[in-house]
């Protein structure tokens, strides 16, 4: 790949999973003010990928991801990345020093949520000012049009702005981390690694007692664990809701090969997300019964009847 997008500016934890993105190290990078706008990019073909954030340790599932995946223009996600997540304090030049004297913090709003608890200890005098990333309002510091006294950031963009650290390794939970997934318009699936995610969005046509049970039904009658399951609403009217899955394994797995075509089956409206690596290589165990072999031995055993 020859260029990616990213929620910049630069400084972001986002530029920082980048990094980690082997095709990138000699790609044109392109920082986007948005989620939607850096995938757009891709959609539009102006680049060849996007890399964004999709879910927090903490705080969960990035609603503006989740969404905009799930809608619009097909894309898949070809990789995962993990990014520890720590965050300083960080003030204007020459602005105020002293905790006590801060009366406006500007940062992300899913920063803020990590550091609430640090923050309502510390500066509870001081009010939330949002902004579009942590660098945006770590740089906001350096910028005369604006007025809050502090931004919360990663330590990385704090160093390279020179501007004075308040306050470090402020987050609440230690040992955070944010996964960002790299985003491609759909092409050939990555090879099977042996530790693999596929992520679909399940849409609800309606709402009916069981809807839940007939979904977790295709996966664990086929032996498969999933890592994340959310509820988001459509935005068609209140009620109205697709469910975001990942799950342990390749498409080209017969387990996973089954499980979704049998969803596709009950809930035409499935979305496919792509199936790619785990950004840890950990090996995972599925009941014999669920292997390629099994099911290979199934169809076999019912041909055979079937031949005679």
């Amino acid at each position: 790949m020859k260029s990616f997008a990213y929620l910049g500016p630069e400084g972001t934890f986002t530029e920082a999973a980048l990094q980690r993105v082997p095709e990138a190290r000699r790609a044109t990078t392109l920082a986007a003010g948005s989620v939607i706008t850096a995938l757009n990019h891709v959609r539009a073909a102006e680049v060849d990928a996007a890399v964004v954030p999709i879910e927090n340790s903490v705080e969960g599932g990035v609603s503006a991801t989740l969404d905009e995946i799930a809608d619009g223009d097909e894309l898949h996600i070809i990789r995962e990345v993990l990014v520890p997540i720590s965050f300083m304090l960080v003030g204007r030049p020459n602005g105020p020093t002293e905790l006590a004297q801060l009366r406006s913090v500007a940062t992300h709003t899913h920063a803020w949520a990590q550091v609430r608890g640090w923050a309502e200890a510390n500066i509870a005098q001081a009010n939330f000012v949002q902004a579009s990333s942590t660098a945006a309002g770590a740089r906001g510091l350096l910028d005369d049009t604006t007025d809050y006294d502090a931004a919360v950031c990663a330590p990385h963009l704090a160093r390279s702005l020179e501007v004075p650290v308040l306050a470090e390794g402020i987050e609440d939970t230690l040992g955070a981390v944010t996964r960002f997934v790299v985003v491609a318009r759909p092409g050939s699936l990555p090879e099977r690694t042996g530790s693999d995610k596929t992520s679909v969005v399940v849409p609800l046509p309606d709402d009916h007692p069981g809807a839940l049970v007939q979904i977790m039904n295709q996966f664990s009658t086929r032996g498969i664990n999933l890592s994340r399951i959310e509820s988001r609403p459509t935005g068609e009217y209140l009620g109205k809701y697709f469910f975001s899955i990942d799950m342990e394994g390749h498409l080209g797995d017969e387990r996973v090969k089954a499980a979704i075509a049998a969803l596709y089956r009950m809930f035409p409206g499935v979305r496919f997300l792509g199936s790619y690596p785990r950004a840890e290589p950990v090996p995972y165990s599925i009941p014999a019964y669920t292997t390629d072999d099994a099911y290979q031995r199934g169809r076999a055993w019912v041909q055979s009847i079937l031949d005679r």
